[in-house]
C-alpha cells in the first residue's frame, strides 16, 4: 500500500531529525556545563534552548514509536479478552486515540496562529514560539495517520497484530 510505505518513510525521516535533536541537546548541555563549571560563565538562555529542543524531539520521535509500537503497553486484559475482544479493544483504542489527538492537534494549530499573531517569544532568548506549537500539531496529526493505517490494517487482517 503506498500510503503505508508514505507514512512509514515520513515517520523515520522525522525519526532521524528527533534523533539529530538529541545530539544537538546533549552537545548544548555539555558546553553549558563546561562553561559554568570548568570556565565560571554559564550560558545564557541554555535551559530555553533545551526546553524548546526537548518538545521538538518528542515530537518528532512521536509517529516513529507510534508506528513501531513501541509505547508503553498494559495488556493485562489481553488473556480475559479473547482473540474477538483483543481485535475490538485495538480498533476501539485506535479510533478513541485517534478523537483525542484530533482535537489536540486543532488546539495546538490555534496555539500556534496566537502565538505568531502575537508573537510570543521566550523570556531570555526571544526566541519564537510558534514553531513549537506547530510542531506539537505536526507530530500528532502524523500520529493520527498513523493510527488511521493501524487500523485499516488490522480492519483488512480481521485480527489484531498480536494474534
Amino acid at each position: 500500500m503506498a500510503l503505508t510505505a508514505t507514512v512509514d518513510r515520513a515517520t523515520r525521516i522525522l525519526a532521524i531529525a528527533a534523533g539529530v535533536l538529541l545530539v544537538l541537546m546533549v552537545a548544548v548541555i555539555t558546553v553549558g556545563v563546561a562553561a559554568r563549571y570548568f570556565l565560571g560563565s554559564p550560558i545564557l538562555g541554555i535551559n530555553e534552548i533545551v526546553q524548546m529542543n526537548a518538545v521538538a524531539l518528542a515530537m518528532l520521535a512521536l509517529p516513529y514509536a507510534t508506528a513501531q509500537q513501541i509505547h508503553v503497553r498494559a495488556d493485562i486484559f489481553d488473556r480475559f479478552l479473547g482473540r474477538w475482544g483483543r481485535f475490538l479493544a485495538d480498533i476501539a483504542t485506535r479510533l478513541l486515540t485517534m478523537v483525542t489527538l484530533w482535537h489536540l492537534c486543532t488546539r495546538a494549530h490555534a496555539k500556534t496562529l496566537d502565538a505568531l499573531e502575537f508573537g510570543d517569544a521566550t523570556n531570555m532568548l526571544n526566541l519564537p514560539i510558534w514553531p513549537l506549537y506547530a510542531l506539537v500539531g505536526i507530530g500528532m496529526a502524523l500520529c493520527i495517520l498513523v493510527f488511521a493505517v493501524q487500523t485499516i490494517a488490522i480492519l483488512i487482517r480481521g485480527r489484531s497484530h498480536d494474534d
